[in-house]
């Protein structure tokens, strides 16, 4: 190995050591194969490992100060759900973000979250209810600032409260399957979209809806949101690899 790809190479292994440490702290799962499956999930969700960048399982081990059986344990189930991959004599890869995978999740997400927020229109609380409203303020404050980071953060937080208030564990299990491709894919692109204040209007239009009693609004208006999600993120994806 060359001077150049040495450095290099301790570069990438310093800044994956600093991203996976912050995780690190808010991950309390005291079980250390599940501890290192959360880990590095939420570092593949938040892009803190990106599409397409490769790791090693002893790299890993050595950052999280585990021993290599868990994080092996932690990798094994990720590449089942189809997040990474293991290359020959590379390591790991992080799966990139393909059009039609995501046109796949997005269809069964769409009639799942229609769902959800039908279920929850019939179970959400005054509290919950004013706890979505302050979401879209706070959405509306990030575009202002223009904090697209940030405001993908708040956007999954909105889906995910949703389908939290539906309060039906099977269904949240269901869904929590796809939700972080989801989100990795619109923070992906979301330089690469149009600014999203047409997202916050139809967040909007969901509560309206909520308010409304009227689950079957809510949950038109949901799949509308969805799709045209969908939509914008097929087409930003088209743009990148051209």
């Amino acid at each position: 190995m060359s001077s150049k790809d040495q450095i290099d190479s301790k570069n990438s292994a310093d800044y994956l050591k600093k991203d996976l440490s912050e995780i690190m702290h808010y991950i309390e799962e005291p079980r250390l194969p599940q501890r290192a499956y959360h880990i590095i999930r939420t570092a593949i969700k938040n892009l803190k490992l990106a599409p397409g960048k490769t790791f090693l399982e002893r790299e890993i081990a050595e950052i999280l100060e585990m021993s290599r059986t868990p994080v092996r344990e932690a990798l094994v189930r990720l590449q089942t759900e189809g997040i990474i991959t293991l290359v020959p004599r590379r390591g790991f890869i992080i799966n990139p973000i393909k059009k039609d995978d995501l046109k796949e999740i997005y269809e069964v997400t769409e009639s799942l979250d229609g769902l959800a927020v039908e279920l929850a229109t019939n179970k959400i609380t005054h509290d919950e209810l004013q706890h979505l409203k302050e979401l879209i303020v706070q959405q509306q404050k990030c575009l202002s600032e223009n904090n697209l980071y940030q405001w993908s953060l708040l956007d999954d937080q909105f889906h995910a409260d949703i389908i939290k208030y539906a309060n039906n564990n099977r269904l949240n299990n269901i869904i929590d399957i796809h939700s972080d491709q989801l989100h990795r894919a619109r923070l992906y692109t979301i330089n690469d979209r149009p600014v999203p204040y047409r997202s916050v209007t139809e967040h909007q239009a969901i509560i309206t809806c909520i308010e409304a009693q009227n689950g079957e609004a809510a949950r038109l208006a949901m799949q509308s949101h969805r799709k045209r999600a969908l939509w914008e993120i097929s087409e930003a994806l088209d743009n990148m690899e051209l």
